[in-house]
Order: C-alpha cells, then sequence, then structure tokens
C-alpha cells in the first residue's frame, strides 16, 4: 500500500483519499488549519516529514492572488522528493472560450485567468512523474443542482448555444487512481456528454418531482459575479485521451447517471 500526501482536502480531494483509504492507503492532507487529523499548511516540519515519506504526492489547491500557494512554498521540496507519483488537478478554465467547439489536451492554453494558466504549465513542468487533470465543472452529492433545485438557487438561462462539460466526483478519483500505473502527462477528465446547464435543471426536476424555474435572462437572474462567469466561456471538452492511455471510463457518463446516484 502507498502514501498519499494531498495538499487542500477539499472536495474532490477528500472523495479521492476516501477511495484510498478504503483500498488500506495512508492518506496524509493539508489544511489551512490542521483540523482534525491533518496537517496545518503553515507546519513546515510537518509538511517537510510528509514529503518525505510520500509514495504519491497531489495538490488540489487552486491559485489565489496571482500565485500557487503549494509551489511558492513548498515547490522545491515537491520537486525533489522521492515520490513515485506526482499529481496536480486543474481546470479545463485553461482552454477558454472556444465557442462551443470541441477541446482536448493539445489545445492551446489561453483561459482568461493568467494564474490558472500559470499554475497549470509550472505543475506540468516540475517533475517528470507529473500527471496534470483538467476538470470542468465538478459535482456529486451534496453538490449538485438537486442541491440548488432544494434551495430554490436553480436557474434556466436563456442562452441556447451555451455549452459545458462537467464530471462527477467519483470519476475523478477513478482517473486520479488510473492513473498512478500509467503514463504521466496532461489528461481531461470529463464525462461523455456535454450539454447546456438548462437540461440538469430540467432532469433534476423530474428526479425531485419540483417545478421548474421560469427561463430567464442572464441580467434578469441576478447571478453573482462568480456564477455569471460561469456563462461566460462555452466548450465541449474530450476525454479521450484518458480512455485510451490510463484505461480510464467515467462511471457515470452523463448527468442523467450521475444524478441519479446523487439522488
Amino acid at each position: 500500500m502507498g502514501h498519499m500526501l494531498i495538499f487542500g482536502m477539499g472536495y474532490a480531494a477528500g472523495h479521492i483519499a476516501e477511495r484510498l483509504r478504503a483500498r488500506g492507503w495512508e492518506v496524509s492532507g493539508t489544511t489551512r488549519d490542521g483540523r482534525g487529523d491533518s496537517i496545518a499548511f503553515a507546519d513546515e516540519a510537518a509538511v517537510l516529514g510528509a514529503l518525505r515519506s510520500a509514495t504519491h504526492i497531489l495538490s488540489s489547491v487552486p491559485p489565489a492572488d496571482g500565485t500557487d500557494p503549494v509551489l511558492a512554498r513548498y515547490g522545491e521540496a515537491v520537486a525533489l522528493a522521492p515520490a513515485a507519483w506526482t499529481g496536480y488537478l486543474s481546470s479545463t478554465g485553461v482552454y477558454g472560450d472556444t465557442g462551443g467547439a470541441w477541446v482536448d489536451e493539445s489545445a492551446p492554453v489561453k483561459g482568461r485567468r493568467p494564474d490558472r494558466n500559470a499554475a497549470d504549465a509550472a505543475w506540468t513542468a516540475l517533475r517528470g512523474d507529473m500527471c496534470v487533470f483538467r476538470l470542468p465543472g465538478i459535482y456529486g452529492p451534496g453538490r449538485s443542482i438537486l442541491d440548488r433545485i432544494r434551495k430554490g438557487r436553480a436557474h434556466r438561462i436563456d442562452l441556447p448555444d451555451q455549452v459545458f462539460s462537467r464530471v462527477h466526483v467519483d470519476d475523478i478519483a477513478g482517473g486520479v487512481i488510473a492513473s498512478f500505473r500509467g503514463p504521466a502527462g496532461v489528461y481531461n477528465l470529463a464525462d461523455d456528454a456535454p450539454c447546456h446547464q438548462n437540461r440538469l435543471v430540467e432532469w433534476g426536476c423530474a428526479l425531485l418531482g419540483a417545478p421548474l424555474p421560469p427561463l430567464q435572462s442572464l441580467d434578469a437572474a441576478g447571478l453573482s459575479p462568480a456564477a455569471r462567469a460561469f456563462y461566460a466561456e462555452n466548450r465541449r471538452v474530450a476525454n479521450g485521451k484518458a480512455k485510451r492511455r490510463l484505461g480510464w471510463h467515467p462511471r457515470y457518463p452523463s448527468f442523467r447517471e450521475g444524478l441519479a446516484a446523487c439522488l
């Protein structure tokens, strides 16, 4: 069994940790405050000790304030660590808006956030055994359109040509684990069925027996800046490389299976 060190024990990383622990792995993880049995990110002695003993290292920490905090503080130590595998959870946002066209890992990095583009490039170049996973919209238990419908916070937006890709959190865990025995590189982990966000709302309402929210313009919906930014990009994310090279296939190939599992 291995020892995984995870920087940033967030939603997706927590599911990866749970899957590995169920297989008998030791998992160490950092959080800002070292709550529970995690390591405080600022506890340099503990983090460096974990880096020396870990067989696998993963960062799920996004850039903030223009820099990647893990690379800024521990990048050199990660580069020199004796681990057999390293990984980074990136974002398909690095591709930017493609007007709904398909993108694979060969597409240029031209996202609207320079810090995210730079972090993706820096992690890719950090080590020869690095696997970078570019992720679209993440959903799963406790974090899906079903939860927003229940809270009355779901919207249907009148942008008929808008298309998004997404991935169930369990399929992220599956892709990361599959890469332990695969070649290093950059991989998109996305489901097989990119579609308009309204299709999720409609399917979720059908599953819950809830009324459909009204169809609104983007301005009338009163979305937060973060939610509004979600609609600023339009692309379909191809997942063929992960299927071919890692033998990974999504357990939930579309939102239909994924939301039914969440329910």
